[in-house]
């Protein structure tokens, strides 16, 4: 267990973790649990420097899985007349969340902005104020809250299910700025897991750790350069709770 995890409890009417294969028609269709990419954007969302790279360890689904499917009219690029197609959102989603947080190698610039104890309790203060930008489901039009919580307190629509197996999912995406293997460096990287919820909790591996990927395109690092859009590791140390 780290000592710098953050723990809070994400809720919201609607949600939608797509699923890439089902968008191709323009229909969209949610995953019934959500991806680690969309946690780590709600994570990112509540607080983020780019000192630190943030890692969801795991989530737990507190309320049942249902969805409902929504007629929408999204806007056509080919024609004057906008097309009909069918959204299904997971409704009335709770979930807990539990992650931490660790120094971006990959940005030796900001090596003074390393304080564990500063971004560790300017996180906290975060989660209890709600985020400190929009936290949205996945999409933009899915709202999303989040307060404080104990992980493993409370009772959960799963605890008693002693495995569901969700298949192959998406996991996230690994940009240049944060990859840590060599084979990853200098590209953007999909990653695939295979999804297993235990008593609830679906423990998510580590990017580097998950084998099925796929690289999309060469990427290179943008540096911050002292002077330029970056006035050095003093511009990050002040606990800003903006």
């Amino acid at each position: 267990m780290h000592e710098n995890r953050i723990e809070f409890e994400l809720y919201g009417g609607r949600a939608l973790f797509s699923d890439p294969i089902t968008r191709v028609g323009g229909e969209k269709l949610s995953y019934p649990v959500p991806t680690y990419e969309a946690l780590k954007g709600v994570v990112q969302s509540i607080y983020w420097k780019p000192t630190i790279v943030w890692i969801v360890d795991a989530v737990r689904i507190m309320d049942p899985i249902s969805t409902e499917s929504v007629g929408v009219r999204p806007i056509s690029y080919i024609s004057d007349k906008n097309g009909l197609s069918y959204y299904t959102y997971l409704r009335n989603v709770r979930y807990r969340v539990r992650a931490h947080f660790e120094w971006n190698l990959n940005r030796p610039e900001l090596a003074g902005d390393r304080d564990e104890n500063k971004h560790h309790n300017i996180a906290r203060r975060m989660v209890a104020r709600g985020g400190r930008r929009d936290i949205f489901l996945g999409t933009r039009e899915c709202q999303g809250y989040v307060e404080p919580c104990v992980f493993d307190e409370g009772s959960g629509a799963y605890d008693d299910r002693e495995e569901i197996d969700f298949g192959f999912m998406y996991h996230g995406i690994t940009y240049a700025d944060e990859a840590t293997l060599d084979e990853d460096r200098g590209g953007i990287t999909v990653r695939f897991f295979h999804a297993v919820m235990k008593r609830g909790v679906i423990e998510f591996p580590r990017p580097e750790k998950c084998t099925t990927k796929r690289r999309i395109k060469d990427m290179e690092i943008k540096p911050f350069g002292l002077g330029d859009n970056f006035s050095g590791a003093g511009e990050f140390s002040t606990e800003d709770d903006g």
